[in-house]
């Protein structure tokens, strides 16, 4: 057998509906290990990638030579200290997001990356969502004009809490949705209308026996001009449209979530027909006044994160997120974070 060989940390959620499933319909990447301490997720593991071999410690993975790519899909207070130890036994390195609790972090392991000569890149799959993709499209054409106003949302209905470390409200944990949302619509947002002068945010806990933020607004005011209003939300009993953006010409209106998840939960294999592609494929409009035009929306493409990172372990190229990137979304939600306590304005 051939290909760049990976070792796949975790395997619960993000390991096991996101990277095993797309590692493996990657040319060019061999899925070689799962490491799990968890009995029922390891036969789960073994009965869908036999080719696999399944552990329980991550102590075989990261001996030196083991594998050539680590991939670090396991709760977000273990993404630093597992990734380190990948770099320093001679490994390229994806880690989920966010790649660490602070920028701080991130960017030492930037610098260890780059000392050792590794490639290090952190999985921001939201990037290729198929209203995103739409998005940049329309954006491309300039029939929206000057973006005024970019609102973006993630809402759900789970009044009730489930428990676990995204839940905790110890910032070691990097629970929160700040965290876990708001890496994904800050790092759109920031990809889209450039680096951030302000932020403003509201974050509060509203279920009984969670800790962390499950229900937070954030305000972004772009360098150039753009206003983003973000919304991420367990508690939204009427959703919004998943994105709206206002221009001085027209606007654009994509509703929905991205289909690409829920296939991947489902067991569906990346790649099949009609991947990324909504059941509705009209989802979308450009509008200008009562003047509204459907439009339809591009294909969501995940895996092209995941070929973006073959290329980039043989070509010894760029990687298709780099480690800055997701330390400057860090930093925004640091910024978030503080205003959100002190209820202000906060300057990035």
């Amino acid at each position: 057998m051939t290909g760049i060989r990976v070792g796949l940390l975790g395997y619960g959620l993000a390991g096991a509906a996101f990277h095993a499933p797309l590692i493996a319909a990657t040319h060019g990447l061999r899925l070689d290990s799962i490491v799990t301490g968890n009995p029922e997720r390891a036969t789960a593991a073994r009965a869908r990638y036999p080719g696999a071999e399944v552990i329980a410690s991550v102590d075989d993975v990261l001996a030196p030579g083991a594998v050539d790519l680590v991939v670090v899909a396991t709760p977000n207070a273990s993404h630093v200290p597992l990734a380190r130890r990948a770099l320093e036994a001679g490994c390229d390195v994806v880690v989920d997001k966010p790649v660490a609790p602070t920028a701080a972090e991130a960017r030492a392991l930037a610098a260890l990356a780059a000392e050792r000569g590794r490639i290090l890149t952190v999985y921001q799959n939201r990037r290729w969502d198929t209203d995103y993709l739409t998005l940049r499209t329309v954006l491309g054409s300039s029939g929206l004009g000057e973006v005024r106003r970019f609102e973006s949302r993630f809402e759900a209905w789970s009044p009730t809490a489930k428990g676990g470390w995204r839940e905790s409200g110890d910032p070691a944990l990097a629970g929160g949705l700040l965290y876990d949302l708001g890496a994904h619509l800050i790092d759109q947002a920031v990809q889209l209308f450039g680096a951030v002068s302000t932020v403003y945010a509201e974050a509060d806990v509203r279920r009984a026996g969670v800790g962390a933020v499950d229900d937070v607004f954030v305000a972004l005011r772009h360098a150039q001009g753009t206003r983003s209003h973000l919304w991420m939300s367990k508690v939204a009993g009427h959703f919004g449209p998943r994105l709206r953006v206002l221009g001085s010409e027209a606007a654009f209106v994509a509703y929905g979530l991205d289909p690409q998840e829920t296939a991947l939960r489902g067991g569906t294999a990346p790649g099949s027909e009609g991947w990324g592609v909504h059941a509705d494929r009209r989802r979308a409009e450009y509008c200008r006044g009562d003047d509204v035009t459907r439009i339809d929306l591009v294909p969501g493409d995940y895996g092209a994160f995941y070929r973006g990172v073959e290329r980039a372990v043989r070509e010894r190229s760029a990687p298709p997120v780099t480690v800055e990137e997701a330390a400057y979304v860090l930093d925004v939600i640091a910024a978030a974070s503080e205003s959100a306590r002190q209820g202000v304005v906060v300057t990035v």
